[in-house]
Order: C-alpha cells, then structure tokens, then sequence
C-alpha cells in the first residue's frame, strides 16, 4: 500500500508539473506533444545561432569523420494501428531546426501495463536507459538474450562492449603494447631476458576473468536499482505486448512503452566453408587455443584492431581488403595507418576477396581469394580465418511487423527523438540506421531518451563531431569532418589544412619509427578560421583526441589552436604548432623539437 502511494503521488506530482512547465500541448495517438520554454533548450538555440554567426554555414550537415554520411535524411511519417496521425518532420541534418522541434512528453498510465518501460537489449544503450529511466520513477524490466556463435560461444549481460568489443579489445591491445615495450626496456638500460614471450591461454583466462566480474557488478547493479534482468529472447506480439523465451518457458510482458537496443552481430561471408571454420571477434577474446597464423578478412576498425593485438603478440596477421581501408574515415590517414602496418611486418592482400575455406586433414584452413582487378586466383593456408567484414543488426527476431515498427534493412529508423515509427517504440545504439556505432553514442542516447520520458527533460542527443579512436599498433584518433567531407561540404577553396609530422620524445631512445606519427586540423580557410574536423596518428590517440572533442564541439578556432600553450614535452602539443597548410606546399617535417 505504501508503495502504491508514493508511485501515485509521483504521479500527480509529475501530471501537474507538465501543466506548470509546457507552453503548448496537442496530443495524438495517446502522446501528449509538449513544447518546453527550457533553460537547455534556449542554449542549444543560442550556440547554434553563435555558431552560425561565426560563419560555419555548413556545421548544420556536419558529419562525424567517424561515420561517414551518418547524419542522412529519414522520411518516416508517425502512425499508430487504425489511427492517423499527422506527419512529424524530424530533419537529421539540420541541427537547429531539430531543435525546434517539440519534445514529446509521454502520459504515464501505471496499472494499464505490467512495466512502465522494457528495453530488450542488455548492452550498453539498454543498460543506461533503463537504469536512468528507473531512477525517475519509472518501473522498468530489461530483456537480454546472447545467441551462442557457430563455435558455440556466449557471454553474460553487458553487450558487445564488456563482452567481445571494447573491453577485452583495449585489454588485448594493451598486452601487445606492452610486449613492444619490455623490448624497448632494454634501450633504457633495462636487463631484458630475451626468451620473455606471451601466454595465449593466461591471456584469455585474465581477460575473460575480468569479464566475467564486470557481468556480475552489472547484475548486481541492476538489482540494487530495482531494474527486473530478464534473461530472455523478446519478440513483439503486439504493439505492447512481448513474448519472452525463458529457459523455464515462456512469459507474456505488458508495457506502455518500449526501447529497442539490441545492437548487432559479426556478418559472415556466403561462401564454403565460411561458418564451419571461421571465427568472429565474438569468438577471439575467449578462443582456446593460439590463434597462430591469421587471415583477417576485412579491413574496417575491428578487422586492423585485431590483426594489430595479434602481431604485437607474436602471431602472423594478414589482412585481406576488398577495396579501401577504414571506410568512412579520412582516407589519407587510413592509408598512413595501413602503411604503419606494414611497416610493422604485417602484409595487405589488396583488392582480394574469399572463394573457400577448407578444412585440411592435418586442421588447418586453406583459404583460395581472388584478386578482383585482375581476376587471378590463389591460396594460401592459415591457422584462423577470422572475419570481420561488417555488421547486422539484430531485427530477425522481434518480430517488428507485430508492432508495426519499419526498419530500413537490418537497421531501424528513428527520428531527433530517437523515435521509431510507432511513437510509444524507440530505438537506441547500433541498432538504429545511419548513426555513429559507439558504445558512448548509445550510452548517452540511451541516457537522455530516459530523461525526455520521465524527468521532463528537453535535451536531445547530438549525433555531430563523435570523438573515436581506431586502437592499431600506432593509434589514429579523430573528431569532426574528414578532409574528403570537408570539401564536398564546403568546397576546395574554402578548406585549409593544417598539419605536420612530429617526432614523440619517447621513441628516440628506443629508435622507434617516427615516419608516420602525424597531425592535421582541417579548418575553415576564411573569417575565423573554424576547425572542422582533427586528425592524430600516434601513441595514446584516444586520451589526445578526448579534450580536443569537447573544444571543437564548443566552436574551436585555429587562431584558438595557436594561441593555445602546449604541455612539453607531449605529442598532444602538437595540435598548437600546427602552422603549416597543405596549400603552401612547404615540408611539415619539424627541423627540431625544441624551438
């Protein structure tokens, strides 16, 4: 009783604050559409008015480098079943015109239903919404569901991240780094056994020990926020309704509103032999034994992220590529990346695809490719085929057409709101279509989508200028519009380049390679000289690039950059040295480090 009481007190509470707070309201489809006179709002309004002023005519389209044509236009019109609806415009590429846009206040309706809010998806968008949605007020369960790979392997509650993304790539990545550096000890006067090699199963077994304890924090946490884990794979049978298939059978859950963040799952090739014998990054992080000599077929981020772990572990990576390398990201430092590679020992099969995967009598694989230029076939034999041409989001199993929900292939469309086309029924994370793929874009998306719903909030996520950082033996990290972007936005003569190479002072000792450690601003050539977008290749890329995000998001200027006293001696620094423009076509190699 006394629970019933306070949840309906809240509720009062929250009905009369709508009545204080809107300044409009219209409603449709049982939504009450509700426009807010907030402190938020009016600064999104005035930043993207000041920055308009500052003449970045194009910051409105602005694609994250990260994800190339990301920001594309959706043509969805709302609906709901036997009710319509008028058309609700939500123009992905035009920020402050999304920010006019009113924000849709949902009426809470508790007893109707047996949640609130069910996210299906445990990962990390799911995860912050529900826990945010619950801490205000709302009552919320969370489906989570893991489908073994062809080799048979799952994991616990937590995503692709914890699981078999981020977590267990940075940790492998750091093991090889720091094989590189036990062997640049000795350099600094460091007595090194050279017999020092890496134990693939301790690895795995560390690795995976620490994954296991971030799931049960994970479960713990839940249950201390009072959100109901439900291990289970949900599928629509009505707009509100889901079954869930529990190991104990199944259960029907009732819900005033849904949140899909089901993410996605490695793609195979459709060719022989490709899920027989091949693996995924789903499986590497827990793999049995040695992964020895590797193909890795595709050559996007998570493809030269783990051939780069690999060869600094010891192993023998080739990367395949089918036609460029990192699509989406600045293509002339994706080549310097792919070149710093090869520099390293690792080979590029270039303009290659798969025919086969055999399985030889003595187990290993033998792999035929063809050259897709000239035609030429050929083969070779590897220890691991490992493929890591792309994604697919998971939609086959809810059953969307249930819930009326329109997906775009295997991805689902969402408005500013992170709306799908049935308005009680959103989407956040990898699975929506045409947005950054990254655990931090689906955590705050996940986060403020739960603030909108049940804490009056206004502020919307903003999908433009999304920090990322690919984690190869010689890091690139990036944030804002590639060069490419830059001048289909804006124009070749209206772009300056900035950039210079540069010498990181750790690295002479040790005699490391210095020949692709390099920096560039793309900026605006005239008036006051806005930074596009800022490229790094070179040690610790991500903790570089994170507090040159936030400056640039805030309206970063060259001028800015210059006027700015760098940290010596740091690689960061130089991002304020920067001095030199492509156009001028002097050399930006530095002369000395010093002066």
């Amino acid at each position: 009783f006394t629970l019933w009481n306070s949840r309906c007190s809240i509720t009062l509470l929250r009905q009369h604050a709508m009545l204080f707070t809107s300044v409009t309201s219209t409603s449709s489809n049982g939504l009450s559409y509700t426009k807010f006179s907030s402190t938020n709002y009016q600064q999104q309004q005035n930043f993207v008015t000041m920055r308009q002023a500052a003449g970045d005519k194009g910051s409105a389209k602005r694609n994250s480098q990260s994800r190339n044509a990301h920001r594309s236009s959706v043509d969805s019109t709302h609906s709901d079943t036997n009710v319509n609806s008028p058309p609700f415009n939500h123009p992905h590429c035009d920020r402050q015109a999304m920010y006019q846009q009113p924000v849709r206040k949902v009426k809470t309706l508790r007893g109707n239903y047996d949640y609130d809010l069910v996210v299906i998806g445990g990962g990390s968008g799911g995860l912050s919404c529900a826990k945010e949605a619950v801490a205000h007020g709302a009552r919320v369960a969370c489906l989570d569901y893991v489908k073994p790979t062809p080799i048979g392997t799952k994991w616990g509650v937590g995503g692709t991240c914890v699981n078999v993304g981020c977590i267990p790539k940075k940790l492998m990545h750091q093991a090889s780094l720091l094989g590189e550096a036990v062997h640049e000890a000795a350099a600094y006067g460091w007595n090194v056994d050279d017999k020092i090699k890496p134990d693939w199963n301790k690895l795995v077994s560390s690795v995976q020990n620490h994954i296991k304890s971030v799931n049960w924090v994970t479960r713990v946490d839940l249950r201390d926020k009072k959100v109901e884990y439900i291990n289970g794979l949900g599928s629509f049978v009505d707009p509100h309704t889901l079954s869930a298939k529990l190991k104990t059978g199944e259960r029907t859950i009732t819900a005033q509103t849904f949140v899909i963040a089901v993410g996605g799952r490695p793609r195979y090739p459709n060719i022989p032999g490709a899920v027989e014998y091949g693996i995924t990054s789903d499986d590497l992080f827990s793999l049995e034994r040695e992964p020895g000599k590797t193909l890795v077929v595709g050559a996007g981020y998570i493809g030269l992220e783990c051939a780069g772990f690999l060869k600094g572990l010891g192993y023998e990576p080739t990367v395949m590529v089918r036609s460029i390398v990192l699509r989406g990201f600045d293509q002339q430092m994706a080549n310097l990346v792919a070149s710093s590679m090869e520099e390293r020992g690792i080979p590029f099969l270039r303009k290659t695809v798969p025919l086969s995967v055999e399985k030889q009598s003595d187990g290993r694989l033998l792999v035929k490719y063809e050259n897709v230029e000239t035609g030429e076939v050929d083969s070779d034999v590897y220890d691991t085929v490992l493929w890591a041409i792309g994604r697919k989001g998971l939609v086959d199993d809810l059953n969307l057409d249930n819930a009326g929900v329109m997906t775009h292939k295997d991805k689902i469309q969402v408005d500013s709101e992170e709306t799908t086309n049935v308005p009680h029924i959103y989407a956040v994370g990898d699975i929506i279509h045409g947005k950054p793929e990254l655990t931090p874009v689906a955590v705050l998306a996940g986060r403020l989508l739960a603030r909108r719903l049940y804490a009056g909030a206004t502020l919307r996520m903003d999908y433009a200028d999304v920090a990322t950082t690919v984690f190869t033996p010689l890091e690139y990290a990036c944030v804002g519009l590639s060069e490419e972007d830059a001048v289909k936005e804006h124009g070749a003569d209206e772009i300056e380049v900035f950039h210079g190479y540069y010498k990181p002072t750790e690295f002479f000792i040790p005699q490391k390679s210095v020949r692709y450690c390099y920096v560039k601003a793309v900026a605006q050539r005239s008036g006051d000289q806005l930074v596009y977008g800022l490229h790094y290749l070179g040690p610790v890329a991500g903790e570089v690039i994170q507090g040159f995000a936030a400056a640039l998001k805030s309206g970063l200027t060259i001028p800015t950059l210059m006027n700015t006293v760098g940290i010596h001696p740091t690689t960061a620094e130089e991002f304020t040295r920067l001095s030199i423009t492509k156009r001028s076509g002097l050399d930006p190699t530095p002369a000395s480090c010093c002066s």
